[in-house]
């Protein structure tokens, strides 16, 4: 592919994914007006500008919509940064720096957040009036950490089911959720890198405590 070529690609992915942010602000602002059956598709493309087919092409339910596009927030650059990470160590063995890469990448990726603090808020006013929206973030959270898991995988040469890679893709969604919680509760007033790494070092000075494996009893009295 030529300079021309990936340019005018670039141009077109850009106008695709402003055209997608358009379609989910114009969804969200109606939901929290009207309520999730308070409006149509055909509203949604009057105030968003474009046609029926144009909202299909992008979006197959106003609930999508809402939601928005799992991979606009994708920077792919930070997640080849992250897999570089892990070249320096032999191939299936967990990278010394895996920890400290997963931190640096966590917060790269919340200083590139595309929303704003405001349309996070509204985003969340809206699941607060239409709960059944939840049963779409878990699949998008679902696709997310399924991504996660691929990377993990790729980066540390190991199988996508290795268990570093399945505590690896529990801990920091749940790092990451109970910040999110922390940093749009009412009232707070500190940054969410400030709550990020504090959950993250609550974390590893819990799991870096002296531990021995139990013994198993129905073992013992097999022997």
């Amino acid at each position: 592919m030529n300079e021309s070529a990936t340019i005018v690609g670039g141009l077109r992915e850009r106008k695709r994914a402003a055209t997608r942010a358009v379609i989910t602000a114009v969804a969200r602002s109606l939901t929290s007006e009207r309520g999730l059956s308070g409006y149509t598709v055909e509203d949604v493309c009057e105030q968003a500008g474009i046609s029926r087919r144009t909202f299909f092409n992008y979006f197959p339910t106003k609930e999508d919509a809402i939601l928005g596009h799992v991979d606009d927030e994708l920077p792919h650059d930070l997640f080849e940064e992250f897999l570089r990470g892990g070249h320096g160590s032999p191939k299936g063995e967990i990278s010394a720096s895996l920890l400290q890469d997963l931190v640096q990448l966590s917060l790269s990726l919340s200083e590139r957040m595309s929303s704003s603090e405001e349309e996070t808020r509204q985003l969340i006013g809206v699941i607060k009036k239409e709960p059944q929206l939840m049963l779409k973030i878990i699949g998008a959270t679902e696709e997310r950490e399924a991504h996660f898991a691929r990377l993990l995988a790729e980066r540390e040469g190991v199988p996508a089911d290795h268990p570093v890679v399945r505590m690896a893709v529990v801990v920091m969604g749940n790092i990451a959720r109970h910040t999110s919680m922390a940093y749009f509760s009412e009232g707070n007033t500190r940054t969410y890198r400030e709550l990020l790494l504090e959950n993250f070092e609550a974390a590893r000075l819990l799991l870096s405590q002296p531990y021995s494996r139990p013994r198993n009893p129905s073992a013992e009295g097999q022997s």
